[in-house]
């Protein structure tokens, strides 16, 4: 009973974090990149602290110096080059290259890390990068090449925090839940300066954008945070991982209903590579956990 709520849970958070690349596409039509990005993570903020108090959780800092890094890297950067590239790019196309995730934590713990990478996680990278190649195609040299780049930065910073995570993970707290609201007041800490910083036009503040701006406080980050580590509680880690393939699938889908973003043969082809990659991934990492459990047995 419990799996069967955990992979409800999973699938209710995957339509969450899905349709919340379409909203902030929406919301970005009446408030500034930097300025969204900015309210977002302190709104988020906010709530997740909300949720710690509620729960009667702990809420002392730990490892403050580690828990900047992954709030720069994870909260900080991934918004702001996530918004940046949803100014001019589509919510479904900009989703999938940023959910490329794990392909560049694989190759980033490779090269940094020296973490063997066996020959079908190979397969996986190659079918991956040969779709992102296809998707940015970079022979056409048209205005959307820099949103495809931002959205690129965007999975490889959020790549970077998650290797932090990995290697820091006893180090930072016991509660995944506080150090997720932890990070995120840094990375508030630096979107508020940047937007500080660069000039941009005054926030709309119409009623579709004040209910659009809740929703992703609210739903996309405070509620969407908890289902995250109930799921993580009750699955193991390669069927939670499984969002990484549905949540660019569902953004991908409301894009086309809601907004009518087209998506061009290559970019299909490109997708669908990307697709298989991540797929072939998962399922390594559900063979290997597999393996593991049998050793440990």
């Amino acid at each position: 009973m419990g799996s069967r709520r955990a992979l409800i849970a999973l699938v209710l958070l995957t339509l969450i974090w899905g349709y919340n690349w379409v909203l902030t596409k929406q919301a970005l039509d009446y408030a500034a990149p930097f300025t969204f990005a900015a309210m977002r993570a302190v709104g988020g903020t906010i709530a997740m602290f909300a949720v710690l108090i509620v729960m009667r959780r702990p809420l002392k800092l730990v490892a403050p110096m580690k828990t900047f890094w992954f709030g720069l890297f994870n909260c900080g950067l991934f918004l702001l080059f996530q918004n940046w590239a949803l100014v001019e790019g589509g919510a479904g196309k900009t989703s999938v290259l940023a959910f490329t995730m794990p392909i560049w934590t694989l190759l980033l713990s490779w090269a940094l890390l020296k973490e063997r990478v066996r020959g079908a996680q190979w397969l996986a990278a190659i079918g991956t990068l040969v779709g992102l190649l296809l998707i940015i195609a970079p022979w056409t040299l048209h205005a959307g090449l820099m949103s495809k780049l931002m959205s690129l930065l965007a999975a490889i910073s959020w790549s970077v925090a998650t290797i932090m995570l990995k290697r820091w993970r006893l180090e930072l707290a016991p509660d995944l839940l506080l150090v997720t609201a932890w990070h995120m007041v840094f990375g508030s800490a630096f979107l508020v300066l940047v937007a500080a910083v660069v000039p941009e036009p005054a926030t709309k503040w119409t009623l579709q954008f004040i209910l659009i701006f809740l929703y992703i406080v609210l739903v996309s980050t405070a509620l969407a945070w908890f289902l995250w580590l109930y799921v993580l509680e009750r699955l193991p880690a390669w069927q939670a991982g499984l969002s990484v393939l549905g949540v660019p699938a569902v953004a991908i889908l409301v894009s086309r209903i809601q907004m009518g973003e087209a998506v061009e043969p290559l970019e299909l082809a490109g997708i669908l590579l990307i697709g298989f990659g991540l797929a072939l991934l998962s399922f390594l990492n559900w063979r290997l956990g597999r393996a593991s459990a049998r050793h440990v047995a």
